[in-house]
């Protein structure tokens, strides 16, 4: 899969492991290296786990349309699809297994 950033201060803090293990702590930057290796390995949002560890998930209310994965409680990484238009099934959820591009947006505690 594609990934991307939204920022460039996104971006440097991904840039290796030792950058995250600065900014998000040890634990979290083994974590997010992980969560990264999945999302790039996948060709595709729907080969993304649902279920532990990465227990991928859409988020609902004013963040619907978002994605997270859990890292170290309680934080986790947030991404939406990269596509324009949206690739949509034809009851308007979103198709999974045509989202090949997503755009990294924080790392983050929301609940």
């Amino acid at each position: 899969m594609e990934i991307l950033f939204k920022s460039k201060g996104l971006a440097k803090a991904f840039s290796s492991q030792k950058a995250l293990c600065r900014k998000y702590g040890a634990e979290n930057g083994k974590v997010i290296m992980n969560r990264m290796a999945v999302l790039v390995a996948a060709p595709n949002l729907a080969k993304v786990s649902n279920l532990p560890p990465e227990k991928r998930h859409e988020l609902e209310g004013d963040r619907k349309g978002t994605f997270a994965v859990w890292l170290k409680y309680p934080f986790r990484l947030v991404f939406e699809p990269y596509h324009n238009p949206l690739p949509k099934m034809p009851n308007g959820g979103l198709d999974l297994d045509r989202i090949s591009s997503v755009m990294i947006l924080s790392v983050e505690d929301y609940h």
